[in-house]
């Protein structure tokens, strides 16, 4: 048991978890267009989620506690260096024009952890509800335009529709991360939850996820994706609904992370019936 909750300490704290979550929603992408399969471009996602992530969660630890860093904190270093190592090679396997879309949300990934604003010691991830909708720029980004471009996908009214749908999504799902978060952020930082409080918020969210069902619905002819959504939805607003300020261990890092992973598979399940 305490393996396996060293492990799994591990698996959250090194962002494999949320790298899948955003794996899974690229192969969702490639569900929605019936794309062919572009294993570089995935692998080349989830080791920049990797990398990027554990820039932005450990880069001000490592620079404070250089000296006395955890052997944990220290591993998880060692191992994002070779995601960056790993992201690097798969780059290299991608079109150019591909890499030149990614740069803008490399960008915002970079500002979002590197102090620009006000003299140079706040960040975007500083500034009152940006923090939300960098992140859900980013993933819309990564997980519905890139696979788009790398497969010569025109941009068109779906295209927009999908990534609309991925941008409401990631917002609903940070929701509970924030609302756990309360009692840690700092008053300067104006969450969603403590600008209107933890009922409306979820409010917020249940109405944000009809708005998603509703473009599922334009998205799509397909019954098996909106079968698959429809299980998805459900899933989302009782994990959303049920979300507090004093809410377990795992509850947002692992179970509300793992809505996507569920999603994808629900959706590959579906297909192969």
């Amino acid at each position: 048991m305490k393996f396996l909750k060293i492990f799994l300490n591990f698996y959250l704290n090194a962002s494999i978890h949320v790298a899948l979550a955003v794996f899974s929603l690229v192969k969702i992408t490639e569900q929605y267009f019936e794309l062919s399969l572009h294993q570089n471009l995935s692998i080349f996602i989830f080791f920049s989620t990797i990398t990027g992530y554990n820039s932005v969660k450990y880069a001000g630890v490592a620079k404070l506690h250089h000296r006395s860093l955890t052997n944990n904190l220290k591993v998880i270093q060692v191992f994002s260096f070779f995601c960056f190592l790993a992201m690097c090679f798969y780059a290299f396997k991608l079109q150019k024009v591909t890499l030149l879309f990614t740069l803008p949300f490399l960008l915002l990934t970079f500002l979002y952890a590197v102090p620009f604003l006000s003299g140079f010691d706040k960040t975007l991830r500083e500034v009152s509800y940006l923090k939300i909708v960098v992140v859900a720029i980013v993933w819309a980004g990564f997980t519905v335009l890139i696979p788009c471009v790398e497969a010569g996908i025109q941009f068109n009214f779906k295209l927009f529709l999908v990534m609309f749908q991925r941008f409401l999504i990631v917002i609903i799902l940070i929701l509970p991360f924030d609302i756990r978060d309360v009692k840690y952020d700092a008053i300067s930082l104006q969450t969603i939850p403590k600008k209107i409080g933890v009922e409306k918020t979820k409010r917020v969210g249940l109405t944000l996820m009809i708005l998603a069902l509703i473009v599922e619905y334009a998205i799509n002819v397909n019954g098996i994706s909106k079968n698959a959504f429809m299980i998805f939805f459900f899933l989302v607003i009782i994990l959303l609904m049920r979300s507090k300020i004093n809410q377990s261990k795992y509850y947002s890092s692992f179970w509300v992370e793992s809505l996507p992973i569920i999603w994808w598979l629900f959706l590959l399940g579906f297909r192969n019936l």
